[in-house]
């Protein structure tokens, strides 16, 4: 009996193990043929640079220069200066030298550089290229992985396995079926949303890549709990039981 109780348990363990279960079943079809882009939030770092082609000193006066390589005489100091990096205010702009606020906020990389090259196409006589990116995009994973952390992702594109790859993985405790993702949009909204490892259909879910920001937590399994509650119950009783014994041999030697 306690071999049959032992059997089913493994395999009751195991069955909550591997990632992508179902992946035969799941719908591909709905999957959307676009490649995935985070959309840009409030206090967001971003670099943002805009290039004239035929004059490149004429697009100077659109990029923010670090003041370190501006002369007194408005000369820069370095053939290439050092940009200074973006912040998106809370209302989702920010501010371009000789052009004023540009509302960005809430729109993809891609969409954002088609905004600001609208917005500076007919200041010069070629067409100017713009390129914005982020600076700031990072993740956190925590909770029941191997190496939890804060990761910075430099293309800005990551799903939720690469940041478990990150981490390290899960470790034996971690729930595969109950990782929760917290969010926070443009607009200050937080939200936990669960995710299911286990569910190949993770991949159609749109917390299967991560936003700037995001928080991996993996929930502890009851495993994990009972372990911690044996090993407190288990001092405390070592302890009580020493402390017994001490008092005992005490009483002994002094009645003796």
């Amino acid at each position: 009996m306690i071999a049959v109780l032992l059997i089913a348990t493994s395999c009751t363990s195991y069955k909550k193990v591997p990632y992508l279960q179902n992946s035969n079943e799941v719908d591909y079809s709905v999957l959307d043929a676009a490649l995935h882009e985070p959309t840009i939030q409030p206090q967001d770092m971003l670099n943002i640079v805009i290039v004239n082609p035929v004059d490149a000193s004429a697009s100077m006066a659109y990029n923010l220069i670090a003041p370190s390589d501006v002369a007194e005489r408005g000369m820069y100091l370095t053939s290439q200066p050092t940009l200074q990096s973006y912040i998106v205010d809370n209302a989702g702009d920010v501010k371009i030298p000789n052009v004023g606020k540009v509302k960005i906020g809430g729109l993809t990389v891609s969409q954002a550089e088609n905004v600001i090259f609208d917005k500076v196409k007919d200041s010069f006589e070629a067409l100017p290229s713009v390129t914005v990116r982020f600076v700031n995009f990072k993740i956190s994973v925590l909770g029941e992985v191997t190496a939890p952390g804060a990761f910075t992702i430099k293309n800005g594109k990551v799903n939720i396995f690469e940041a478990l790859a990150l981490a390290r993985d899960l470790t034996v405790y971690g729930q595969r079926d109950n990782v929760k993702i917290i969010r926070e949009n443009e607009k200050g909204e937080r939200t936990v949303n669960e995710v299911d490892l286990n569910d190949a259909n993770i991949i159609t879910s749109p917390y299967y890549y991560l936003q700037q920001n995001d928080v991996v937590y993996v929930t502890p399994n009851k495993s994990k709990a009972r372990n911690s509650d044996i090993g407190s119950s288990t001092s405390l009783w070592f302890s009580g039981t020493s402390i017994l014994i001490s008092l005992t041999s005490l009483l002994y030697n002094i009645l003796k």
